[in-house]
């Protein structure tokens, strides 16, 4: 195995990749540009123990000190891509110097969604990185408001957290209910329930209008007519592809191995959108198992061995209480539950014409493999119990 590989970014796909092919043998030269000034790092605990005193180091690299430069990886640490040429495979820094390579595989991520109406203000936060989770650790004290505006994963974790120490919480959601994109209303709804059952105020169907302050959000204007007194605000209202540097504003289309359809260009991660044969369309997954397992499924296609199937799993914490997704709950038209949601005890399916095509388990870590297995199947739910 020869040629060298170029990864543009310093997330968990990006070290999936590397550390997949030193493990198989790949022993052309490896360099990875990472904009933030650090070794890659886990993102999930950003939103739970980087956020509290008591585990406010938590955030741990994904290898040892060392790891890269032991195995051969020249790691370019506070250095940003701000261009892209596909045809001459080389890619420009923020500093000047261009870099090229035989293969370069695009994998900088996301970044936060913002509201035009909070920009201005200084207490005003996103949760992205490892500085942002610091700054927001900061203000999340016993007895402050905190408005979080959005109601998917990162925002009730971040919305479970600051409950947690103590926080005043709303959650203000333009939806009819949280993460119902993902999971439906009806799981929705009970997320909603969960919540205010902690502590937190939960605004549903319900927009920011209005901001109350000169250069810090004093309270916050519903299009419902209240308002919401806060000391600080989180947008949590979605990502998009961090690639608009690279030519591709939307993420870069890529097969399911990650071939970006140009010579040695490649692509994983939260800046990818592999082919859904399903959808029939390009879709980005934008979760931490699916990021590892396509850096990994780049890694076996560039150096010419076999590619598993991308994972499609996801988990999610939420005051003490496990949750974890397969499949997709795309098209379903019927849920099936066994369990207890309110005693956090529980498995739902996600059918569609009889078939399951995704399963969330609630408090029941333990039974995802038996869901893998009855998604793999497509076993109906009286064959899964049998």
């Amino acid at each position: 195995m020869s040629g060298g590989v170029l990864l543009i970014g310093g997330g968990l796909a990006a070290q999936r990749c590397v550390e997949t092919l030193r493990a198989r043998g790949w022993d052309g030269p490896l360099r990875m540009v990472a904009a933030e000034p650090c070794a890659p790092y886990d993102r999930p605990p950003l939103s739970k123990a980087a956020l509290r005193t008591d585990t406010a180091h938590a955030v741990v690299a994904l290898r040892p000190d060392g790891w890269h430069a032991a195995h051969g990886v020249d790691l370019l640490a506070g250095r940003r891509a701000v261009a892209l040429d596909p045809a001459q495979r080389t890619v420009t820094l923020d500093d000047g110097v261009r870099l090229r390579d035989t293969h370069i595989v695009v994998a900088t991520g996301s970044r936060p969604r913002t509201l035009a109406l909070l920009d201005p203000f200084e207490n005003v936060f996103t949760l992205r990185t490892l500085a942002d989770a610091r700054t927001l650790a900061a203000v999340l004290t016993p007895g402050a408001r905190m408005a979080v505006v959005g109601a998917g994963f990162l925002a009730l974790e971040v919305a479970a957290t600051a409950r947690r120490r103590g926080v005043a919480v709303t959650l203000i959601e333009a939806g009819a209910a949280p993460a119902a994109a993902v999971l439906g209303p009806q799981i929705g709804g009970w997320l909603a329930h969960l919540h205010r059952r902690e502590g937190a105020a939960v605004h549903l169907a319900t927009s920011v209008t209005g901001v109350h302050g000169r250069t810090r959000v004093e309270a916050l204007a519903l299009s419902t007519g209240a308002h919401v007194p806060c000391d600080a605000v989180l947008v949590a209202v979605g990502t998009v592809p961090d690639t608009a540097w690279a030519g591709f504003p939307d993420g870069v289309p890529v097969d399911r191995v990650g071939r970006a359809g140009r010579p040695g260009l490649w692509a994983a991660g939260d800046a990818a959108r592999p082919w859904d044969a399903d959808a029939r369309a390009h879709v980005r997954t934008q979760h931490w198992e699916a990021a590892a397992s396509q850096g990994s499924a780049v890694a076996h296609a560039i150096a010419g061995l076999p590619v598993a199937a991308p994972a499609t799993a996801f988990w999610t914490d939420q005051y003490g209480i496990r949750m974890q997704f397969a499949g997709t709950a795309a098209g379903h038209d019927t849920v099936a539950i066994d369990g207890d949601l309110n005693r956090a005890d529980a498995r739902i399916l996600y059918l569609r014409r009889g078939r399951p095509v995704g399963g969330l388990l609630v408090g029941r870590p333990r039974a995802l493999p038996d869901l893998r297995r009855l998604l793999a199947r497509g076993a109906r739910p009286k064959e899964a119990a049998a």
